[in-house]
């Protein structure tokens, strides 16, 4: 079980990142926009270094839902290897058995 100040460290961040997505994307798309000024372009990126680095999508690490296990995660089942098992284990997934030959 990992800790649950490590946890809710990264639910802070993933709210901040849909909280602030539409205002990252704009200036974003203001600093891609070769049309705009050089200095306008250069006052975006200004904005953009700005805000909260929390806020930034790649910085949300992807957990187990079960445990909080940041490493070995499945993303369609949003659950951790160990997790995975431990619950096919006892009969908890649908559909899933352990193999045994």
């Amino acid at each position: 079980m990992a800790k649950t100040s490590s946890i809710e460290k990264n639910n802070r961040r993933a709210r901040l990142v849909k909280k602030q997505a539409a205002k990252r994307a704009e200036l974003k798309a203001q600093i891609k926009n070769l049309a705009l000024a050089p200095e306008d372009r250069f006052v975006a990126v200004m904005k953009l270094n700005e805000l909260p680095r929390d806020g930034s999508k790649v910085r949300v690490r992807n957990r187990c839902e079960v445990t909080g296990r940041p490493r070995a995660f499945y993303r369609k089942l949003k659950m951790s290897r160990i997790a995975l098992r431990d619950l096919a284990s006892i009969g908890q997934i649908p559909g899933m058995v352990k193999s045994s030959w």
